[in-house]
């Protein structure tokens, strides 16, 4: 199973999905879309232990985070 990490202001989410299953792939591309659309930055971890920001969904990846654009005062 992967699992899409969503933070905000209340911790996090976590939406897990597989990614072998066509309709559940297809929701996490949706769900990505989404995500990205409203601002949010998607990142994953590479197995060096970087993380890498990615701009469309990677069906391999264990787990995708994404995190809301940081707004300044």
């Amino acid at each position: 199973m992967a699992v899409l990490l969503v933070m905000d202001h209340t911790g996090d989410t976590r939406q897990h999905f597989d990614p072998n299953d066509s309709e559940q792939l297809a929701w996490a591309n949706a769900r990505f879309n989404e995500l990205t659309a409203d601002g949010y930055t998607a990142a994953v971890r590479r197995s060096s232990g970087e993380a890498a920001l990615i701009r469309t969904l990677d069906p391999t990846a264990d787990e995708t985070l994404f995190y809301p654009r940081l707004v300044g005062g």
